[in-house]
């Protein structure tokens, strides 16, 4: 068994690290979507540093940019970066036995070397992050991204067919090597395979069926779970067939599920076609829980969900649409680094 362990998202944590949009698509194509990007990444920044320290990771040509968005206590480290997906380019952060900190380095390729995709910069972010915070840099030749994992701390992962047995991501492999190379890297002792993600995560734009949008293990037995209840969106039944699968699952200890379904919004789609909307895609922080809103009648109710999911946390919402309309939410553009002994 690997001496690392990843901890769950709720341990303590030593500070949040997050990068600034830089280009492509993220920015768009006008000063007006290029603002809102920004905007969007920095009221996360400054949501959580009222919580935690926050580091963000700005391409060299944007720190005078990026200090009109972030608050003054947001640290600003630079480095070269094609895109601004923090959980993805970024190392997994683990701890072993001693409580030395440790930083998962997956292969990136641009979620599946996806044809509108650049990552010949991100590809390095996660061994730059893990020299900033001289954690132990921890190589690994699976491609992978933080998206693609949810973890109990207690050994549980939850991952996806879709994604680490992509045939875009790790030719050639089976369940078998992926889940040798989770526990050599996080401490993985029981992998739950996802058959799919949410819809439009698996059309031109997604990740191929990250988990992150799908399910959260808010405490070790419970399981926050994605669930679409309007019968004319295409996640209706994909949601329906999660659920059912993830009841007749255990933990690694054993236990069955407490499966929590949090409303998806009622928004059913936008001028690209059905959203993929989700308050799974939130981001825990000492003290309190970073969650999406969609300014829907559905947030109030899933903030309450939330709250109550992870007691003595405050809970605050950010709309996140601007977030979502790039593919991707406040859990995609973070990533924790745990306290270390």
């Amino acid at each position: 068994m690997s001496a690392w362990h990843m901890p769950a998202e709720t341990a303590p944590q030593e500070r949040i690290w997050m990068a600034f949009p830089t280009g492509g698509y993220t920015l768009g194509e006008t000063a007006e979507e290029a603002h809102a990007a920004r905007s969007v990444w920095a009221a996360v920044a400054n949501a959580v540093v009222d919580f935690e320290p926050v580091t963000v990771i700005v391409n060299p040509d944007d720190v005078d940019i990026a200090g009109r968005y972030l608050r003054p206590g947001v640290e600003v480290l630079t480095a070269e970066l094609n895109d601004a997906w923090m959980r993805d380019i970024g190392p997994s952060f683990v701890l072993d036995g001693n409580g030395t900190l440790g930083a998962v380095d997956w292969v990136f390729n641009g979620w599946g070397a996806q044809e509108w995709a650049s990552w010949d910069k991100d590809a390095k972010i996660a061994a730059e992050v893990a020299g900033r915070s001289q954690a132990a840099h921890i190589p690994s030749a699976l491609v992978n991204e933080g998206g693609g994992i949810q973890v109990d701390g207690e050994g549980t992962v939850l991952i996806t067919e879709t994604v680490q047995l992509d045939p875009g991501r790790n030719p050639g492999l089976v369940r078998e090597d992926v889940e040798a190379e989770l526990a050599r890297t996080i401490g993985a002792t029981h992998a739950i395979w996802l058959p799919r993600g949410l819809t439009r995560d698996s059309e031109k734009f997604g990740t191929r069926g990250h988990v992150d949008i799908v399910a959260a293990i808010p405490s070790p037995g419970t399981l926050l779970v994605h669930s679409q209840q309007n019968p004319e969106h295409p996640d209706f039944e994909v949601s329906r067939d999660i659920i059912s699968f993830l009841s007749t699952t255990r933990d690694a200890a054993g236990r069955e599920w407490n499966i929590i379904e949090v409303p998806a919004p009622l928004a059913l789609s936008d001028e690209e076609g059905f959203v993929d909307y989700s308050y799974i895609n939130h981001l825990v922080v000492n003290g309190g829980v970073i969650a999406c809103t969609f300014s829907d009648p559905n947030d109030e109710k899933a903030l309450r969900i939330l709250a109550d999911a992870y007691p003595g946390r405050r809970v605050v919402g950010i709309d996140a649409r601007e977030l979502f309309a790039r593919g991707g939410g406040i859990h995609c553009i973070t990533q924790q680094q745990p306290a270390a002994s």
